[in-house]
């Protein structure tokens, strides 16, 4: 472990030798569409689908009221909860732009979109609410009858709050604000983003009537969960469905459990043929759902000295048309993120979620983290700046101590561990910051608009419950293990091959890892929110100890030594302190399962049965909370607003780290991602609800020319509530990076008297500052 290890799925994937879910092609496949909305709010009044199913090739069309005489029923939540009934085609009322109306299963792709086009629908308009904050303020519309206020969801949290009573005591606040000498308010706003994976989402299903077995091969992070919920909603044991994740391009949270999958595996059965559906990319950025898309009323009460006295906050979370399966879930991540790694002695918050005529929200790489310390962030630059303090001081007088760890926050959350000032003052370091000071003044007193940034994160990971692992040592002395996590591109096929390897002390290539296949896997939760490593790594490392406890009971008697002498190094086993002494593990294998092979005859020890198998299930007593500090500089161009990123720093603290070569491709990635929130993405609808940036045309996306050479350093602070100390890094970059470059734009714009400016960073928005009114809150000094 440690070594910085090149990827073994590249060469495969590089070669174009990749499987994904289109390439999936089965004998008398066939292909479904689905005819959509293409107004966000409307009720029904007639569907004609007579010209479609009369065409050639058609095997089926359905409307949402025929669909659900199938005997599929409305789409479960993962946890128990009100919210308005979503069916998988909508029998009544379109809810916004894509809504399912109708679905056609055709011999080919291009006849079923064709007789897509031929399905005639009369609605009657109704009036669309698009904005979360009119929604909530009581706009008349009404999107669900259940829902008078449009309010779905309402839970406060924090510090005063009583959870089981839903009340708050406004009296603690108010105390805090009289006895703060400075007070920050600020609404900000994280807006929606498009998850834009390089393969889109697919399901393929086929029914096999014989057996009464449905396999599904979906584009999905979680098969486990997709076979539960296909055999939920099929009426079937868990055991008649297989759910197949083939290669998987990409998932960052939005490769989940999808509407489309229960009416691909339906119509499988119905039909008795196998059928495909896969969207394009006006499907994606139409239908997956969306990420972020809150809304945060900030205040931060202080002394004069930079002591925090307190953090109060509404949230409003847009969370679209319907819930998901999680959807009311990711915004209590916000909540629980507003202590940040910051001791702070109140902090209280009170969610809102809303329905809108909009596609839903759910979980996006970070899943309601980079939202809460994006609010916690700028609030303390702007608190840093009222009362002129270098940010980095500010945050200095405001760190959880190491001495504190485990320390409870007010938000709720127990850390782990972390050495916050330390991995600050890292990045000050190797970002020689005075330095960076000393130039930004330099060039602003050439005219340059330059500003520098940095932010402080923490966030938690490793959470959704267990995780299931196996490992067989075969009788050549391979390893095979299977893991209920999967892989979209993270290279678990690499880290978990060097963990198994450096546990049995063989080279990497004798290790196979099985993923993604419920009738291969046993069981399993799935990959989201940084946690396979971290749980699905050591539910395997649990497995393998018991395995090699009993390989020791084996090797102890063909090597005449106690168990705890023999060793697992350089490919044998051995006995401690006796070079020489080893056989290969293929050796102690055969014997293992053939009981030949130990001096004086054939024959296992006794007590110990044939084989060396063991699988292992672990869940985490307490989530893992890694962290770092970024540090950003921007320069912004004063004629077109354009911004430009001049230096990116970041220090980050995974824990123990199994392979730094992938860590820093994730660092990466989750950078661009993150920089590509505050810099350039946003999804934008009009007010009557038409998605406006539908496609890459009006959807801005981060290029390589974008960003300038990322300078990566780490800290390693193990986390105790984790075997191996790992705590997670697949979404630490978009969590850090968002923040410190608002933060750098704002401090270049601050000669111009913003205070804050909300994400995108859009030149048009920066140009409009700049070239303000005077006498305005952006205007020229």
């Amino acid at each position: 472990m440690g070594q910085r290890i090149k990827r073994r799925e590249d060469p495969r994937l590089v070669r174009g030798l990749g499987e994904f879910v289109d390439d999936i092609l089965l004998p008398g496949m066939l292909h479904l569409a689905f005819k959509r909305s293409d107004i966000a709010h409307g009720r029904i009044v007639s569907i004609d689908t007579s010209a479609a199913a009369a065409m050639d090739g058609v095997a089926c069309v359905l409307t949402g009221d025929e669909f659900r005489a199938l005997g599929i029923g409305a789409l479960p939540l993962l946890m128990p909860m009100p919210a308005a009934e979503h069916f998988a085609v909508t029998p009544d009322v379109a809810r916004h732009v894509g809504d399912a109306l109708a679905v056609v299963v055709a011999e080919t792709r291009a006849i079923a979109r064709d007789a897509v086009a031929a399905i005639e629908i009369e609605f009657e308009p109704l009036p669309a609410v698009v904005d979360p904050e009119r929604a909530f303020e009581g706009n008349p519309v009404v999107i669900h009858p259940q829902f008078a206020n449009n309010r779905a969801f309402h839970l406060p949290a924090g510090t005063g709050v009583d959870r089981r009573a839903g009340t708050v005591d406004d009296a603690a606040w108010e105390a805090i604000l009289a006895e703060a000498d400075v007070v920050v308010r600020q609404r900000m706003e994280s807006q929606r983003l498009a998850p834009t994976c390089m393969e889109g989402r697919g399901i393929v299903a086929q029914w096999d009537e014989g057996q009464q077995l449905m396999t599904v091969w979906g584009s999905t992070q979680i098969p486990h969960d997709l076979r539960d919920f296909l055999a939920k909603m099929l009426g079937l044991g868990q055991d008649q469905v297989r759910a197949i994740a083939p290669d998987v391009g990409g998932g960052f949270g939005a490769k989940k459990v999808h509407p489309e999958d229960i009416v691909v595996a339906a119509l499988a059965r119905h039909l008795k043929r196998p059928v495909k559906w896969t969207e394009d990319r006006s499907e994606a950025f139409m239908l997956t759902p969306h990420g972020r898309g809150i809304i945060g009323y900030v205040e931060l009460a202080a002394k004069r000295d930079g002591r925090v006295l307190g953090l109060n906050a509404r949230l409003l979370a847009d969370i679209g048309a319907y819930q998901t399966r999680s959807t009311a879930f990711i915004p209590t991540m916000t909540q629980g993120m507003l202590s940040s790694v910051y001791a702070f002695p109140f902090v209280r918050s009170d969610l809102h979620e809303v329905y809108t005529n909009k596609i839903s929200t759910d979980a996006y790489r970070g899943a309601g983290r980079p939202e809460g310390i994006y609010f916690v962030e700028r609030a303390m630059d702007m608190l840093a700046r009222e009362l002129d303090l270098d940010p980095a001081e500010l945050r200095r007088r405001n760190f959880i101590r190491p001495d504190q760890f485990p320390f409870l926050t007010q938000a709720g959350n127990r850390y782990d561990s972390g050495a916050y000032e330390s991995t600050m003052d890292q990045a000050l370091s190797v970002a020689n910051w005075e330095g960076l000071k000393a130039q930004r003044d330099a060039m602003g007193a050439e005219g340059r608009v330059v500003g520098l940034g940095l932010t402080m994160y923490v966030e938690i990971c490793a959470g959704g419950g267990w995780e299931h692992g196996s490992v067989t040592v075969q009788r050549d002395g391979r390893i095979v293990a299977t893991l209920g996590s999967t892989t979209q591109g993270q290279g678990h096929k690499t880290t978990f091959a060097q963990l198994l390897a450096d546990q049995f002390g063989i080279p990497m290539e004798h290790v196979t890892i099985v993923q993604g296949d419920t009738a291969a896997v046993r069981a399993g939760i799935g990959t989201f929110g940084s946690r396979s490593q971290v749980i699905g790594g050591t539910a395997l490392l649990n497995a393998a100890n018991e395995v090699k406890a009993k390989a020791r009971q084996f090797a102890s008697q063909m090597l005449d030594a106690a168990p705890e002498d023999i060793v697992f190094e350089n490919g044998l086993v051995g006995v401690r302190g006796s070079p020489g002494s080893g056989v290969p593990l293929a050796s102690l294998a055969a014997y293992a399962y053939t009981g030949r092979g130990r001096a004086g005859g054939r024959g296992w020890p006794e007590g110990l049965t044939p084989g060396l198998s063991a699988e292992a299930f672990w869940e985490p007593e307490n989530a893992t909370f890694p962290f770092g500090c970024h540090i950003s500089m921007v320069e912004i161009d004063r004629e077109t607003g354009e911004l430009t990123l001049l230096k990116m720093l970041c220090v980050d603290d995974a824990g123990t780290i199994i392979n730094p070569l992938i860590v820093e491709g994730q660092v990466h990635g989750g950078l661009a991602q993150g920089i590509g929130q505050a810099l350039l993405e946003g999804v934008v609808y009009d007010d009557d609800g038409q998605l406006i940036s539908g496609s890459f045309m009006d959807y801005a996306m981060p290029r390589a020319t974008d960003f300038p050479r990322f300078e990566l350093h780490s800290t390693v602070t193990p986390s105790p509530f984790s075997p191996l100390g790992t705590k997670g890094i697949g979404e630490a970059g978009t969590i850090g990076s968002a923040p410190c470059l608002v933060n750098a734009a704002v401090d270049a714009l601050s000669v111009f008297g913003v205070k804050h400016v909300d994400m995108p960073l859009w030149p048009e928005k920066l140009w409009a500052l700049i070239n303000s009114d005077p006498h305005s809150p952006g205007g020229q000094p």
